[in-house]
């Protein structure tokens, strides 16, 4: 109990610090295992334990991987993901394989060392592509795809450590049974059926019962199974959650297992990293700080320089082959997996997993520092490619951003008879429109050179169709001191952002989502018996509630009690008026069978 309280204070203490720096949740965790550990203030005096059963986590997110993976979208994306993936696992690991030999390691120590090396953390990687709205563009989708071929790696190089060692690693990714190949193809066979012809009955009973708790007892116990079954027959353990997640993801009940599963596998794999952070010879870095030193800065310079070379064959130009450098440039989370599982095996000497775990940790934190470094010195195209020469000096309409939502206001403009000037500053944007047709200009439209060569003094409206909201005020402000009456049609982000600009007196502010979400909820009411005139009405009183409402909380929006209190009556209040409504109504139109059409 009491090192329970302890693990989790840890880790509510670090890991928020950790994520509050950009240095994701995985350092957070590592953090809090080096500090309560043996190496820090001693408070856990046996890691190797917490780390045996702290493994189940890792089994766990391969069941999680598993169930994301439904064989047609890897089918859909097959080339993406074994084609670059495999590219950049062979490429990295071949790059970093001479290393091993020249430490005068074993070909298979070199071997398994490298491959675990070119993984890269699919949790650090995936969060600063949100965060940069980089998962649709070229750079994050190749990304992706790398991540999710290593993802799917991981398992059989947990094999391959195991296969290559001297010892069979007693670890729960390796296992402790035997068994003859015949034994465990049956095994894989009998996963595979009673996958399709038990697990979906059983699951289906279940949840007709509808107790909660025993489906999730359920879905523990189909993983923990079948990890055990794998176990037994000498195969990995993370194999059989992985096998039993893909037999899943077709399951109309794969939502409900993966909700179930997701907080045991982030409590125990949160566990596995600071049992990991503990187990961290930090001592290294005062015995033996040159090959720490020199380790981590060839690891990620050879990892990055790979990338790059990759970058070019998957079709990433200029910046974006930096990028894709940098972002997956470190060691992953599979790394500590694979090097534990080679370690116990023997195929790697102690020591030396020691060192290459401790270069991993410490290459998670060099991305951030990198990105920094990329983004101030990296030279990326929007701001080497010098700003084009716009020919219409006196256009109608000037058009800010040239995305989702830049694109449809363009079209419609276009089908009126009106050519606006549009600019964006992403090179890939700008290069790609034009081979569909578009005349689209690259430029930074908050800088006043680039506003005055376009025609601004000339311009009727300015529509401002920019996805990133600081941009986009800043570009409003450009516009109210230099030309105080022009009219500007603003995208807003979200409320918040729409307040912004309101207070900025922009013309006209639309939501990006809005509009849709309400004919969503039209359309949800439609189904589930609401007559088309009802849920109309109920959408145009949400809209003007919501406007009402953006104005009239505007002046307490710097007041996040305020704020909050404010939101919150308002939303009881209108739902409370929208009942009465509708039970007015209902008694209004009772047995007269009338029905508005749309």
């Amino acid at each position: 109990m009491t090192q329970g309280i302890l693990f989790l204070l840890a880790a509510l203490v670090f890991v928020p610090i950790a994520v509050k720096l950009g240095l994701g949740s995985v350092l957070g965790y590592l953090v809090a295992g080096i500090v309560i550990g043996p190496v820090g203030f001693a408070l856990v005096s046996d890691p190797a334990a917490i780390l045996h059963v702290s493994e189940l986590g890792v089994v766990l997110m391969l069941f999680v991987i598993g169930l994301e993976l439904e064989p047609k979208r890897l089918w859909a994306m097959r080339a993406a993901v074994f084609g670059g993936g495999a590219l950049q696992m062979l490429l990295c690991a071949a790059l970093l394989f001479p290393l091993g030999l020249m430490l005068g390691w074993t070909w298979q120590a070199a071997l398994v060392g490298s491959l675990a090396m070119a993984l890269s953390s699919t949790a650090i990687v995936v969060g600063l592509l949100q965060e940069r709205h980089l998962m649709a563009v070229p750079v994050g989708r190749n990304g992706f795809s790398m991540l999710l071929f290593q993802d799917i790696a991981a398992i059989p190089l947990l094999g391959l450590a195991a296969a290559l060692g001297t010892q069979s690693a007693p670890d729960v990714n390796a296992g402790h049974g035997s068994g003859g190949p015949l034994l465990q193809i049956a095994a894989v066979v009998g996963v595979v059926l009673a996958g399709r012809y038990v697990a979906y009955p059983a699951m289906r009973f279940i949840a007709r019962m509808q107790v909660r708790e025993l489906f999730t007892g359920f879905a523990l116990l189909l993983v923990l199974g079948v990890a055990l079954l794998m176990q037994t027959v000498g195969l990995s353990m993370g194999l059989g959650a992985f096998l039993a997640g893909v037999l899943l993801a077709s399951s109309e009940y794969r939502h409900a297992l993966e909700s179930d599963i997701l907080p045991f596998k982030g409590l125990l794999l949160g566990l596995f990293f600071i049992a990991v952070g503990m187990s961290m010879q930090l001592g290294l870095v005062l015995t033996a700080p040159l090959q720490v030193g020199l380790g981590l800065v060839l690891v990620v310079a050879l990892k990055a320089l790979g990338l790059w070379l990759l970058g070019r064959a998957v079709g990433l130009r200029g910046s974006q082959r930096k990028l894709l450098a940098v972002l997956l440039s470190q060691v992953g989370e599979f790394a500590f997996v694979v090097l534990a599982a080679a370690k116990a095996s023997a195929v790697m000497p102690a020591a030396d997993a020691d060192l290459l775990t401790l270069i991993a940790a410490l290459s998670m934190v060099s991305t951030p520092l990198l990105l920094i470094a990329y983004d101030r010195w990296g030279c990326p195209e929007s701001e080497t490619r010098p700003a084009d020469t716009i020919e219409d000096e006196h256009p109608p309409v000037l058009l800010a951003g040239f995305g989702r939502y830049g694109q449809i206001v363009a079209r419609v403009l276009l089908s009126a008879g009106i050519r606006p000037t549009v600019i964006d500053h992403d090179a890939d944007t700008v290069d790609s429109a034009r081979r569909f047709g578009f005349k689209v200009y690259f430029g930074d439209a908050t800088q006043p050179d680039l506003l005055h060569a376009a025609g601004i003094a000339h311009a009727q409206a300015v529509v401002i169709a920019i996805d990133d909201p600081v941009q986009s005020n800043q570009l409003v402000h450009e516009l109210r001191q230099s030309h105080p009456n022009l009219p500007i049609l603003a995208r807003a982000y979200d409320a918040v952002h729409a307040m912004e600009l309101e207070e900025a007196e922009v013309h006209h502010v639309q939501r990006e989502v809005f509009e849709s979400s309400l004919r969503s909820a039209r359309a949800t009411l439609e189904l589930l018996g609401f007559d088309r005139f009802q849920a109309r009405e109920l959408a145009d009183d949400f809209r003007r509630y919501s406007n009402h409402f953006l104005k009239a909380a505007r002046a307490s929006r710097h007041d996040e009690d305020d704020f909050v209190q404010r939101v919150r009556e308002s939303r009881e209040q209108f739902e409370k008026q929208m009942q009465q409504d509708l039970q007015r109504q209902a008694g209004q139109r009772a047995g007269t069978g009338w029905i508005q059409s749309d």
